[in-house]
């Protein structure tokens, strides 16, 4: 199961799904967490973490998924050791998660401020849809928090996440909840193997300061893997690298596909 970020959809994987599912060793799913555009109704004014984990633990119950391998970018990855948590998972890869902090930490809050800041954006989302890309500067300030450079990123893949963060109505719900709550306090009981993904052109949670409570609250002997030249959201710009990541980690946790006996004659 992949999970997105906070403000986009599930396009964010459109590129790393198929990749994963033409190995022939998984199914892929890849829901749209409530609150996000064409996701379903949260049925709350404020959102949580926890109920986001709600809906998609139902959305598993529905396809019969009692336990999954689960991948979460940014707030997907804060989803992930939810479910963990639940039970629900077999390995749990968080990709640039958020989450690493307690109540009081800054860096908690110059996350909050970062979304905060960027606010008239997403006001001239609303307004203009993907006209607002022709603003001046307007790539550059787009991509900022999502890839390395301006060019990671298509026009078409921007035009829809213009169009995602126009339509999200977890923007305030999620960021007034996040306030008042703490992030992950249960990371070092993580039960099943866990791998932590950083991104060295991050600029929603730059490293180091923002890799620290993972890195000291996960247990010993979690993967840590580090991506070069990559931003926030890597799907976007490195693709086959990302999956090679997951993919790498995963064999080396699901037991191998055994070929089918011939018939005794």
């Amino acid at each position: 199961m992949l999970l997105h970020p906070f403000l986009i959809s599930q396009l964010v994987w459109h590129k790393v799904a198929p990749r994963l599912a033409d190995t022939g060793r998984y199914e892929v799913f890849a829901p749209t967490m409530a609150g996000h555009n064409g996701g379903p109704y949260a049925g709350t004014w404020l959102l949580s973490s926890s109920v986001l984990a709600d809906h998609v633990e139902r959305q598993l119950d529905e396809l019969g998924w009692s336990t999954c391998h689960i991948v979460g970018n940014s707030l997907g990855g804060w989803v992930a050791f939810e479910l963990e948590r639940r039970g629900r998972a077999r390995t749990v890869t968080g990709i640039a998660p958020a989450g690493g902090w307690t109540r009081w930490a800054p860096t908690k809050f110059e996350v909050i401020a970062k979304f905060v800041s960027g606010m008239p954006f997403w006001a001239l989302a609303r307004w203009l849809g993907p006209r607002a890309l022709h603003l001046p500067f307007s790539r550059r300030l787009a991509t900022l928090p999502v890839s390395g450079s301006p060019d990671g990123v298509g026009e078409s893949e921007l035009e829809a996440i213009v169009d995602d963060v126009a339509h999200c109505p977890a923007y305030f719900r999620l960021l007034v909840k996040s306030m008042l709550l703490p992030g992950l306090l249960e990371l070092a009981q993580t039960a099943v193997p866990a791998h932590l993904v950083l991104c060295e052109k991050d600029r929603v949670f730059p490293g180091p300061r923002s890799h620290r409570y993972f890195k000291a609250q996960l247990p010993v002997g979690t993967r840590v893997t580090e991506l070069d030249g990559v931003g926030h959201i890597p799907m976007f710009e490195a693709p086959e690298r990302v999956t090679e990541v997951i993919t790498g980690f995963l064999d080396e946790h699901t037991p191998p596909i055994r070929a089918a006996e011939p018939p005794a004659v």
